[in-house]
This record gives structure tokens, sequence and C-alpha cells, in this order.
């Protein structure tokens, strides 16, 4: 029987009680973080990590991150939010994903892409003492959440930090994130961010 992962995420925010605890919460553009922010800030400081090394071209990781910035600058967050840009590193992407150039969008060079990501993720949680690390990515539904959740979890054994479940489609949270799209302006992509889904 498969997790119901967002009913995990509903336990765990019913088991904090009064504390704000701290997530670093991976993006991957704005459209999926608004939603997912509108959800987290009730109950979490939030800091959002922008870590793409996928994306192609540069334009276009350059133009989803003024995105991300533009919606914290007009969200009106439960709890501050604050943002941290990671490195671009284009080259550690098409390592991980060589010899799967050929793969179909949501196969294999998919799941190295989750790991590649949640990995930095984890290790920068674990380096600033966060209560949780999570991403975004589980609001699209051409995403598997079993995977990137199964992902999280084993990350969260091997650094140490509590890795928060979820899949943030659920509770209409994809309806959610195109609706606060249409109302911030927000730029949506046709296509995941790396050079092969722009082929495919």
């Amino acid at each position: 029987m498969a997790e119901n992962y967002q009913r995990m995420l509903e336990n765990t925010i019913a088991s904090i009680g009064d504390r704000t605890p701290s997530v670093l919460l991976h993006a991957c553009c704005a459209p999926c973080l608004s939603s997912v922010l509108e959800l987290l800030s009730e109950h979490f400081a939030v800091t959002v990590l922008y870590y793409n090394p996928n994306i192609y071209p540069p334009e276009e990781y350059e133009k989803r991150l003024f995105e991300i910035q533009k919606l914290l600058r007009l969200f009106d967050a439960g709890n501050p939010v604050k943002l941290i840009c990671g490195e671009y590193r284009p080259e550690d992407y098409y390592a991980s994903a060589k010899g799967y150039e050929s793969e179909p969008e949501g196969g294999a060079r998919c799941r190295l892409c989750f790991e590649l990501r949640l990995e930095e993720t984890a290790k920068l949680a674990r380096e600033g003492g966060f209560d949780y690390f999570t991403t975004t990515l589980t609001v699209s539904p051409h995403k598997n959440a079993e995977a990137i959740n199964g992902i999280g979890g084993a990350l969260s054994e091997k650094y140490g930090v509590p890795y928060l479940f979820s899949d943030f489609k659920k509770r209409d949270g994809y309806k959610r994130s195109i609706e606060l799209s249409k109302y911030y302006g927000l730029y949506r992509q046709n296509y995941c961010g790396c050079e092969f889904s722009k082929r495919d």
C-alpha cells in the first residue's frame, strides 16, 4: 500500500504545537513554490533554497531565480522567509546525467536529478542547523512523489536532519499554485528545466 505523504505532513504539522521549527525548502521555480510557501510559512520559519544546476540555458536559470525573488517580495508569509541561492554548476548536473541523456522524461535521469538537488539541500540543512528539509518538487503532477520522498528519507538518515515528507499536489495544492501564479503574475515555464526536457 502506497504511503499517504500528505497525511504524514499534516501529522508532522499537528505535532509541532506552538513551536515554529525551521525548514530548508528546495524550490525549483516560483509557481511550484507559491502554494507550498503558503502552506509551510504558516507553521515553519522557511528558508528557500534555489539550487538547480539542471536548468538550461543560463538565461532560464536567471529568469526563474528572478521570479522567485519577485514572489518573495510580494508574498505575505505567515512567518519570515529567507532565500539562499546555491551555486549554479551545470557541470554537476551533466555529470550526474551522463549515460542517461536519452532517457524519457520521468525516468532514471530525473531520479538522479532529484538526488543531486536533494542531497545539496540535506547537506546545507545540516550545516545550517535546520529542523527539517524538503522540496517543492512534489507539487507537480508530473513528478513521482514516492520517488522524491524515498530519496528524501534516505538522505535524512545519511545527514541526520528530518525530512518533511509531503505530496504538495494533494489537497488542491497544484491547483492553488496555478491560482497564485496568476495572482502574482508569475512566469510559468513549459518544460521542467533541463536541456533534455526542453528537447522532449
